[in-house]
């Protein structure tokens, strides 16, 4: 940074500044534990030859809150993935169960709302699509924040729900389902390019919440990208200006996403192997009757809490995931217990 010429190129610059504060950034982190965990020692040593039996519980205390920070530091390690570090297009989709299925999919949205607000994740939902009786059918968020996309990718397939049914008269079990979706905000792509004549462009009026000017207007943009079939649509912001720009990012992420997939695809036939698609891979069971367990079947993680779980804490599932796909590339194992 201090080199001459390093302003020459502005936008190199700043993507160099800004890779060397994540460095430090981590550094920092690093820095930060030792020394607490120096301290802590120092201070539970002293404690033990003062048979200080209250100072020795505080410490016991301190170890704990330095054991999250500590987990929470290993998590951001295992994040080296090309996109790991950008922001994401985040969906659920309603699978099998009809209502039973809309109303665990607006669940799993509040579920990963309180998530990305623990996070300090800026989030902002794009796109709505409400259940006929209750709950929602898709949903849309834009996740704003460093390793946005890096940790809910540990997220991406079919989550499945078991439990009595509320809207069930009888009160019987069901089984619901709903599909989660992660794609990486790429900016800037330059090998990517869009031809304006490959786009429709359609105008519609919002529907739901958002106030008088939403619903008199036709603010609400959908775009189909034509060779590709992909379309996308906004209808959060108040002007269509707006709702075509954060439509036009989602569309980019999601051919960046699909060039992605054809490349793998093709390397997969060269290879011979087939691999399940996203949506037939089940990922994670909610069980809240006959017993209460949310078990992730890629990791064999799970816990008896439901309603932490429920209420946001995804930490360990997602850790438990990363250090499983870590594993899984650096020894060739299937499974990590």
């Amino acid at each position: 940074m201090s080199a001459s010429g390093f302003w020459d190129d502005p936008e190199s610059a700043q993507k160099l500044i800004e890779k060397r504060n994540r460095l430090k950034e981590k550094l920092d982190s690093w820095q930060s534990l030792s020394t607490k965990v120096k301290d802590s020692c120092e201070l539970l040593e002293m404690a033990l030859e003062e048979d200080d039996d209250e100072t020795v519980k505080d410490i016991e205390n301190d170890f704990k809150a330095i054991m999250k920070e500590f987990k929470s530091f290993e998590l951001s390690t295992l994040l080296s993935g090309e996109y790991d570090s950008s922001n994401a297009i985040f969906s659920i989709h309603a699978g099998a169960g009809g209502t039973e299925a809309q109303d665990w999919t607006e669940m799993l949205l509040r579920m990963y709302l309180r998530w990305m607000e623990s996070k300090n994740f800026k989030t902002s939902i794009i796109d709505t699509t409400p259940g006929e009786e209750a709950g929602i059918k898709s949903v849309v968020v834009e996740v704003n924040g460093h390793n946005a996309y890096g940790f809910l990718s540990a997220e991406k397939g079919i989550h499945r729900l078991v439990r009595i049914s509320p809207f069930d008269a009888n009160k019987r079990r069901h089984t619901s389902f709903a599909a989660v979706d992660v794609i990486p905000e790429i900016e800037g792509d330059d090998n990517l390019e869009i031809n304006a004549d490959e786009l429709k462009i359609d105008t519609y009026r919002a529907s739901g919440a958002g106030g008088q000017h939403v619903n008199k207007t036709d603010s609400a943009v959908r775009i189909t990208h034509i060779p590709t079939g992909i379309v996308v649509q906004c209808q959060n912001e108040r002007s269509q200006h707006k709702n075509k720009d954060v439509a036009m990012r989602i569309l980019r992420a999601r051919l960046a996403a699909h060039m992605r997939q054809l490349k793998e695809e093709k390397v997969n036939e060269i290879q011979g192997e087939l691999k399940e698609i996203a949506w037939g891979s089940q990922i994670r069971s909610y069980v809240f009757h006959p017993y209460n367990m949310v078990k992730d079947l890629r990791t064999d993680y799970k816990t008896g809490n439901t309603q932490a779980v429920m209420d946001g804490d995804l930490d360990d599932f997602i850790w438990s995931f990363l250090k499983f796909k870590t594993a899984e590339k650096g020894t060739g194992a299937s499974v990590v217990k």
